[in-house]
């Protein structure tokens, strides 16, 4: 059986006493839940199908039509009546004519051998996957019992695209702060132990660093190499490890003198011992009160470049293209109003469940 021990019981015990984080962690993790499994909540394949009394998973495997009595071997396009038909009648070879007057006939008995391989679909909570093109009247569509957010205005479901678009964010957003977050912490560690010509070599670089222009460089870099998603990971973690520098850097200077670094020093610790084992918990409250705006950075600037075009290529769902599609089409104003609500709740819920964190390793609240 997992057991805390008295340290962890203390910081959970205060992370719980902060209620706005505690209930935005959770509504955040409901959030993940039905965000990360995606394929499975909107997908345009049925989750499972019943057919002449065998099941079939299409969300998982390729199907062609040919194996519910069709004519094709490409894969099934199981919003089509016609299939639908011979998944519900067991492949009665009239669907192929006029489904709709096939199915009036099974459910009236007039079909024989149809009662007896009952098929059935059953479909994901929003049946379209996030590039589904749907037949509506218009481009963008309002919202409606089919389509509760609207359409966009290539007539693609936008819950759908929330949906997998809030899933790439957070992704993004933690891979990045957790890999640039490693190296500035290691970064800062070492400036600040050791100190001396390494702390001025490591000075000059992050002055450096931090006088590029990031999000220009970035723009440049799109424009001549195609983006996708660990590459632009890879350049953003590059451009974001210098934030923390300064606040670790700050506090192994000022604990490197300590009376307990001298001991561990006298003991025969090792240097990136004491640094790592015994310096760095103390360094944790300030570094992440930054672990917050450096996610809400990335996500923020990740949208930025989908809406500059330079981010993610178009077959990505993305809430920065939302948004730019929000800003051409004013008349549609269910597309600005969604991205906009959706960054505001995601941000908050983080920076909420970040607050919470910062005081769950902040040693006065934890004694208290």
């Amino acid at each position: 059986m997992f057991r805390l021990d008295p340290l962890q019981r203390r910081r959970w015990n205060a992370f719980r006493a902060n209620p706005r984080a505690r209930w935005s962690l959770r509504i955040f993790l409901l959030m993940l839940v039905i965000a990360l499994p995606a394929e499975f909540v909107a997908n345009d394949k049925p989750l499972l199908v019943s057919y002449r009394g065998e099941y079939y998973v299409p969300v998982l495997r390729f199907y062609p039509e040919k194996a519910f009595g069709g004519e094709w071997e490409t894969e099934a396009v199981y919003s089509e009546p016609e299939v639908q038909c011979l998944i519900a009648t067991g492949g009665v070879e009239d669907c192929l004519d006029d489904p709709e007057a096939v199915m009036e006939d099974a459910a009236d008995g007039q079909i024989e051998g149809a009662d007896l391989y009952p098929g059935w679909i059953l479909w994901p909570v929003v049946p379209y996957h996030f590039a589904t093109v749907n037949a509506v009247a218009r481009a963008p569509s309002p919202p409606d019992a089919q389509h509760w957010l609207g359409t966009d205005d290539q007539t693609r479901d936008v819950v759908a695209r929330v949906i997998y678009g809030f899933r790439i964010s957070i992704l993004f957003a933690f891979v990045v702060t957790a890999v640039s977050s490693v190296i500035g912490i290691v970064a800062g560690a070492v400036q600040g132990f050791f100190g001396g010509w390494v702390d001025l070599l490591f000075q000059r670089i992050v002055e450096i660093w931090n006088g590029t222009p990031e999000l220009y460089v970035l723009i440049i870099i799109g424009a001549i190499i195609p983006m996708n998603f660990w590459l632009l990971t890879l350049f953003l973690a590059v451009f974001g490890w210098t934030r923390l520098i300064g606040v670790v850097r700050a506090e192994f200077l000022r604990a490197r003198n300590f009376e307990y670094v001298r001991a561990a020093r006298a003991m025969g610790v090792g240097d990136f011992r004491i640094m790592f084992r015994h310096l760095l918990p103390n360094a944790m409250v300030a570094t992440l009160t930054l672990l917050p705006f450096i996610t809400t950075a990335a996500i923020g600037t990740l949208a930025a470049l989908d809406f500059l075009g330079f981010g993610l290529p178009p077959s990505y769902p993305s809430l920065g293209e939302l948004t730019l599609q929000g800003k051409n089409n004013l008349q549609a104003p269910w597309l600005g109003i969604t991205a906009f609500v959706t960054f505001a709740v995601m941000l908050s819920l983080l920076v909420f469940i970040f607050e919470g964190v910062r005081d769950a390793f902040d040693p006065r609240k934890t004694m208290r």
